[in-house]
């Protein structure tokens, strides 16, 4: 089932379901972001709730499909939130009808956004591919074997990069330098502990794709360009 070379023939019966789902979670994260959270001893962004999931969409991709289909799904999760950007901008932009008295609320919550998208593009550019590229080669490395470790060593580097990224273009200058790093930790602890507490989950759903797509691709002579959308 393994198949080291290119796979750009093949259609998959599940890869739009999990394209669909990725984008759902990046997009209702940049939302949620607009929110910081207080959870016991965690202090963090209202996505950090939602948005390690699209981590583990990230591994499950990279270990099935390849880290060359996996590139095409974030590409289109970015062109997606920047849309959503550009028309939270201009509604927000365009005058209000006379009977609507919420434009002050519309410009605390969702005028925010915009900054959060971009945080959160650069950072998961750097994070996801940063993810994807480690778990591919792990993979090649222990000949398939280990998915925890290499899920869990692949999260560790690319959340921490991600973590730092976001909460330092998002929130510098907005909030407290003492609050930011509470808000660094506490969101790379948690999104760490979704990762290992979700890795039998990740474990089941990967062998269940693999067995339905027929197909366990080892990025051997993936060129891994985060630009070159097409080998």
């Amino acid at each position: 089932m393994n198949r080291p070379h290119t796979h750009a023939s093949k259609s998959f019966q599940h890869l739009d379901t999990l394209t669909a789902l990725f984008v759902a979670v990046l997009l209702i994260s940049n939302v949620a972001s607009t929110k910081i959270l207080m959870a016991g001893p965690f202090t963090f962004d209202g996505g950090t709730l939602l948005f390690p999931i699209s981590y583990i969409f990230g591994d499950i991709l990279t270990e099935v499909y390849g880290y060359r289909r996996s590139r095409k799904v974030i590409w289109l999760g970015f062109a997606s939130a920047i849309l959503m950007s550009f028309t939270f901008i201009l509604v927000g932009a365009l005058p209000a009808a006379p009977e609507w008295k919420y434009q002050s609320a519309y410009d605390q919550i969702l005028g925010f956004t915009p900054r959060i998208v971009i945080a959160s593009l650069i950072a998961y550019c750097v994070g996801e591919f940063s993810n994807s590229y480690i778990l591919a080669k792990l993979k090649v490395l222990t000949h398939g074997k280990y998915l925890w470790i290499r899920t869990m060593s692949s999260t560790l580097i690319g959340q921490l990069i991600d973590t730092a990224i976001f909460s330092a273009i998002a929130f510098a200058n907005v909030i407290s330098t003492q609050l930011l790093i509470t808000l660094i930790v506490s969101n790379y602890v948690f999104k760490c502990g979704v990762e290992l507490i979700f890795t039998p989950v990740t474990y089941a759903l990967t062998q269940w794709l693999k067995q339905q797509e027929q197909e366990d691709y080892f990025d051997i002579d993936t060129n891994f360009n985060p630009f070159q959308i097409e080998d």
